[in-house]
């Protein structure tokens, strides 16, 4: 038994490391690694604002860590691919404004506890989720979006495509049948461009290059899972000229589904980006997907949505709660009890079983921070599977 239809359309989306928003998060994440490289006990919440011309990185951070921010910024800039006026942003001649300041003290009276100790940095709810969907224990749905957004980035990079800009978004519908992904039904491309795949009038984009990117992107990653039925729309205003910070404006925090689940489970509302571990909108985001892949690859529930919540200044959660939909091999309250006996909940302890104070940050922040296969975070692993089925065992 799943929480939705057996019968339905699902659809979920994903955005470009271009994205004025995701260009916001990498440079939020990239200030963040920065301060854990030279200073583990750094307390980050660094925000970034972009605009047409303009940058804005701000927020709280206590650091020991010297490091040249402008520079930080337009290297990540040059890296994303914002290095001329043709995408309507070029990071080398910006403005950047800087206005960072030391974390409250009150807020770090309830962190910084005796014995090492961490309270939690501020008050909230945090979900994680697995199903067997797909081999990473994800819904398909935000996934196919994530591979849709890395292809459209890899075409681009490597001239494939080269009138491709930075920003893009892509969305994919896929069709359930009995409860598991058949087809998709509906994929929607939103993919930057220059001046030299327009018609002659300037009006649209050429339908040679709207196939272009059907045959280089869509196909080679959608595969047999696109058939006669499925619609496709590339740009579907007819054109895609004028992007990133100079069409929209960007903020850290603004892709929170697209981070998570797609849509598929619940989100908590706090965003990932920019802070420190000591937040538990971060590290017990991470681990409520540790439990719930967890439990799920070790045959306890083939569909599992993970809460914790947490007081500011306290160390323990103010509370845990298992929903397996019907799918678990024992009670939620019996899980719920499994998951307390096994997984370490305090931030401390979420901080250390997971490695968060390593810098990795800045590659969460774009295409999504579970269910990755082009890199290995640590809050990915299956490896307590085996004490998970020992105490199951025990408790049974």
């Amino acid at each position: 038994m799943s929480m939705y239809p057996k019968n339905m359309m699902f659809t979920s989306e994903s955005v470009t490391e271009g994205h004025p928003d995701k260009f916001c998060d990498q440079v939020s994440d990239a200030v963040l690694d920065e301060c854990l490289k030279f200073d583990p006990g750094s307390h980050v919440a660094c925000n970034t604002y972009v605009t047409m011309g303009l940058i804005i990185v701000g927020g709280e951070v206590t650091t020991r860590a010297r490091f040249n921010v402008d520079e930080l910024v337009r290297k990540l800039g040059n890296d994303i691919g914002y290095t001329s006026s043709a995408y309507g942003f070029d990071v080398n001649t910006c403005a950047i404004v800087r206005s960072i300041h030391p974390q409250s003290p009150d807020i770090n009276l309830g962190v910084s506890q005796a014995g090492g100790q961490i309270g939690a940095g501020d008050q909230g709810l945090m979900f994680g989720f697995a199903c067997r969907q797909t081999g990473e224990l994800m819904p398909l749905p935000i996934l196919l979006a994530h591979r849709l957004a890395m292809k459209l980035a890899e075409v681009r990079k490597s001239k494939t495509l080269p009138y491709l800009g930075p920003d893009g978004k892509t969305q994919v519908t896929v069709e359930y049948r009995e409860g598991k992904p058949a087809r998709v039904d509906y994929v929607v491309i939103a993919a930057q461009h220059t001046g030299a795949v327009l018609t002659p009038d300037g009006r649209l984009m050429k339908d040679e290059a709207r196939q272009e990117i059907v045959a280089k992107v869509v196909l080679p990653v959608l595969g047999g899972l696109v058939d006669e039925k499925t619609r496709i729309t590339v740009n579907g205003t007819g054109k895609f000229l004028v992007g990133g910070p100079q069409a929209d404006s960007g903020m850290t925090g603004r892709k929170n589904i697209v981070d998570t689940y797609g849509g598929w489970a619940m989100h908590g509302g706090g965003a990932f980006s920019g802070k420190d571990p000591t937040k538990v909108d971060r590290s017990a985001g991470y681990m409520a997907r540790y439990i719930a892949k967890n439990m799920v690859a070790a045959g306890l529930a083939d569909e599992c949505l993970v809460q914790l919540g947490y007081c500011i200044g306290r160390a323990e959660p103010v509370s845990v709660m298992v929903n397996t939909f019907g799918t678990g091999m024992a009670s939620e309250g019996a899980l719920t009890e499994l998951v307390r006996e096994v997984f370490p909940l305090t931030p401390k302890g979420m901080i250390d079983h997971l490695d968060l104070l390593q810098q990795v940050y800045r590659k969460t922040a774009a295409y999504g921070h579970f269910g990755r296969s082009d890199v290995e975070f640590a809050w990915e692993r299956t490896d307590a599977t085996d004490e998970l089925l020992a105490k199951a065992k025990k408790r049974a």
